[in-house]
């Protein structure tokens, strides 16, 4: 694992939310104890911590009656200044991180993201969120398209499925986004 360059680099922590944790039951006490491990040793290197969430308006206007949100409309999930739409305690944001808000699965899509990204010249990123299959793997290929370099933290994401997760993590993404550890990445900060 190459250094990274805190003054290149920024975390994506992405829809550590409550509603969307919950359905990660199973991985998500390890996995929310370690990530926010990793942000705070972010924090502690200089290297910007931005919080990604999904929120919608009360009654989800921005959500059509059909189609992949219709579910989370359905159950009046995500719905702004709810406790469900918080970002879960173990990975909450602290003094000087940022939060995104995003309408729909990538953390460009409909958000001021790539704004905050370019003014802050950062081109970077660290990528760790729920699910695989979801906001991960669509930042990446938005990512990629925008031309940011990446890496992808391996345990700090999940996915419902495991082998859904580690086909991404270990052959889809690696061309855009090479997987990393945790541990990894403190240690490529320290490294520097």
């Amino acid at each position: 694992m190459a250094a990274i360059d805190p003054a290149n680099t920024a975390v994506l922590s992405m829809d550590f939310q409550n509603d969307v944790v919950s359905g990660f039951v199973t991985v998500a006490p390890e996995l929310l104890a370690r990530a926010g491990q990793l942000l705070d040793h972010a924090r502690s290197a200089g290297i910007p911590v931005i919080h990604v969430v999904v929120h919608f308006r009360p009654g989800h206007p921005e959500v059509a009656g059909h189609g992949l949100f219709a579910m989370v409309k359905d159950s009046n999930r995500l719905v702004q200044g709810t406790a469900g739409a918080a970002i879960h305690d173990a990975v909450a944001p602290k003094d000087g991180d940022l939060v995104v808000t995003k309408k729909r699965v990538s953390a460009f899509a409909a958000s001021d993201l790539e704004c905050v990204l370019r003014a802050s010249g950062r081109t970077h990123l660290v990528l760790l969120g729920v699910a695989t299959s979801g906001v991960v793997l669509s930042t990446i290929r938005a990512a990629a398209d925008l031309d940011y370099t990446m890496n992808v933290v391996r345990d700090c994401c999940a996915d419902r499925e495991e082998d859904v997760h580690q086909f991404l993590i270990d052959r889809i993404f690696p061309r855009m986004a090479p997987a990393i550890t945790a541990r990894e990445f403190m240690d490529g900060v320290q490294a520097r």
